[in-house]
């Protein structure tokens, strides 16, 4: 049976004037942006405006996810023994999480498929933080990213052209047009490229606050319900954390910083708020894994593989299998090094309390420095970032450290330093310090 014909037009003026899309017109849409031919790129740019404007119903947006999904490669890792679950965050200042998550989700029983981002902007990337350590490949093909993670139980590569190639285009239109900011089609991207990887089921750190994508909680919480609705829709059991990101996760920012400070966490040794983080994903995960009855049992069982080494040892071989330098565990001057480390210390007059640590701010310094993309293209400096970030409702008094830059370029540290003193804020009495994991949506 052939498939239906359509006119682009009919279907961007259905869409402008309010209708609702049926499946086979999403699927034409879908098609016709991944081959190139039968919706040009000013058609294509018409209907994401219609979308952005009229939105689309939880249907279209599924209906969506499955045909951007099905534009492409869909990896089959149904071979694979054991349940493969898979961490998406939407980005933050600061967020190292998967870099711990996944050794640590592998140790516990898991296998975690990961394909990730670079960063743009002020938020940093997953990809960009594991090429900070030499030799670390993460353009592998499919073949390559399956027999590691059969090896080794967890893989981190990049988007490959053959899978989700309706995504890429549409990201890029999105990116030009004014119309990135629509949850159905955020929705839609995020889950047609999580579900595309062959897993079983998958966990989401949603974020909102000054650092994050989203800056309003209701809007993070919209988006969230949407992509657990679409995983249901799909057959695949998705768990949502809405969390807070109005000041950098950890307290390091930036690429070799950020590696330090995961090793660190591996270590047993990893700042309060990130591990927070980073157990409460990683034990959603555990449990839609079946290798924990509920979240005391996966603490417990998390909390032992940090200790006995057992989650250090899964990124040491993930680092090894994919050509990365596994010595860098051991000594961290392998790592790309910055040629000044300047100190921020508070200035005379100045006590009381850290009342405000705006991760925002912070990611402009980390950009300042030379660690950040203005654009997909532009190079980062892979060895400048920030360390040793003073938190939120620590006591402070002049000469009392803020953080260290790390930087190559006097007059960017200059700059970026300017930018850390407008972001940290005091308050003679302690301030009330906000939940970071504030809703679950399963």
């Amino acid at each position: 049976m052939s498939s239906p014909t359509f006119f682009p037009q009919v279907i961007i003026i259905k869409k402008r004037d309010g209708g609702a899309l049926t499946k086979d017109e999403i699927e034409f849409f879908a098609r016709g942006v991944s081959d190139g031919k039968s919706f040009a790129d000013y058609q294509a740019t018409a209907l994401l405006m219609a979308i952005f404007w009229r939105g689309m119903t939880p249907q279209e947006t599924a209906w969506l996810t499955d045909a951007m999904m099905r534009s492409g490669d869909v990896i089959d890792l149904s071979d694979l023994p054991g349940a493969k679950v898979d961490k998406h965050s939407t980005g933050g200042v600061g967020d190292k999480v998967s870099l711990i998550l996944a050794p640590l989700a592998v140790a516990c029983g898991l296998k975690v498929p990961m394909m990730s981002g670079r960063g743009l902007g002020h938020t940093g990337g997953t990809l960009d933080k594991l090429e900070a350590i030499p030799g670390f490949k993460v353009n592998l093909s499919v073949p390559e990213f399956r027999a590691i993670l059969q090896k080794v139980g967890c893989a981190m590569i990049g988007q490959t052209p053959q899978v989700v190639p309706a995504d890429k285009k549409l990201y890029s239109l999105r990116d030009v047009t004014g119309t990135v900011e629509c949850i159905p089609l955020i929705c839609a991207s995020i889950m047609s490229k999580k579900l595309a990887e062959g897993i079983d089921s998958l966990v989401l750190d949603v974020k909102f606050g000054q650092g994050a994508f989203m800056k309003k909680k209701e809007d993070a919480l919209t988006l969230a319900r949407a992509m657990v609705a679409v995983g249901k829709a799909g057959g695949k059991p998705v768990r949502a954390l809405l969390t807070a990101m109005n000041q950098p996760l950890g307290r390091a920012a930036g690429h070799t910083t950020e590696v330090i400070e995961s090793i660190e966490c591996l270590k047993g040794r990893g700042p309060a708020d990130l591990m927070e983080v980073t157990y409460a994903l990683t034990g959603h995960m555990l449990i839609l894994g079946g290798k924990a009855r509920n979240e005391a049992d996966a603490r417990q069982k998390m909390e032992a593989a940090i200790a006995n080494g057992s989650a250090l040892k899964v990124f040491r071989e993930m680092c090894a299998a994919q050509g990365g330098d596994p010595k860098v565990i051991d000594d961290y001057k392998i790592l790309p090094t910055a040629k000044k480390l300047l100190e921020v210390k508070v200035l005379a007059g100045a006590q009381g309390y850290v009342s405000e640590v705006d991760a925002l701010k912070c990611g402009h310094a980390i950009m300042a420095l030379g660690g950040g993309r203005a654009a997909v293209t532009d190079q980062v400096d892979h060895a400048v970032g920030i360390a040793d970030l003073i938190k939120i409702g620590e006591p402070v008094a002049p000469g009392t450290r803020l953080c260290t830059l790390h930087a190559n370029d006097d007059a960017k540290a200059t700059r970026a330093e300017a930018l850390i003193r407008e972001a940290i804020k005091f308050m003679l009495t302690p301030p009330k310090i906000e939940p970071l994991i504030q809703d679950l949506i399963q």
